[in-house]
């Protein structure tokens, strides 16, 4: 019995010896796919157009690389889109586009076309996307602003965040 498991595990290494190949290049296998190159890489966005923002949630997301990288893709590719953006932990997406072209029910269309799970819910117009961060003033800021006169106030810059600013028209 000993010597017959001494001949099958000799027979064994034998034949798993005999069997790996020896070559040191690798194997190349071509395989045909049909891809479609786009020339037109960058897109191209008129800097005429009033862009709207809006700002929906998405219902049926399971996980953040396959179902919302797939949804921000397919909405970031449609013509007239300038930007997208789909946070799967809040389960929100984020989308700026050329109001002539885009439509929010052709932003519905594509999130329902990425999957049929996907469905949209509360979507709204928004001027600034709630994900943006505000400025949250210190309490030197506070007090500072505090002590500005109404002309001060209305010095600030058009886009300021700040608490002083924001209080300019007041």
């Amino acid at each position: 019995m000993k010597t017959l498991r001494n001949i099958l595990a000799i027979a064994f290494i034998s034949a798993s010896m005999i069997a790996c190949k020896s070559e040191t290049s690798p194997e190349v296998k071509t395989v045909e796919s049909k891809t479609e190159i786009n020339t037109n890489a960058a897109k191209k966005l008129d800097p005429n157009a009033t862009y709207a923002k809006a700002e929906f949630g998405i219902e049926g997301m399971t996980c953040a690389m396959g179902c919302a990288k797939t949804i921000e893709k397919k909405i970031a590719k449609m013509d007239g889109v300038k930007s997208a953006k789909v946070d799967f932990e809040k389960e929100i997406a984020m989308v700026e586009y050329d109001e002539a072209m885009v439509t929010p029910n052709s932003l519905e269309e594509a999130v329902a076309k990425a999957g049929d799970t996907y469905k949209v819910k509360d979507m709204k117009t928004v001027n600034s996307f709630s994900s943006e961060k505000k400025h949250e003033c210190t309490a030197a800021e506070k007090a500072a602003c505090a002590n500005k006169s109404a002309k001060e106030k209305m010095a600030c810059a058009e886009d300021c965040k700040k608490d002083c600013c924001a209080e300019k028209k007041a």
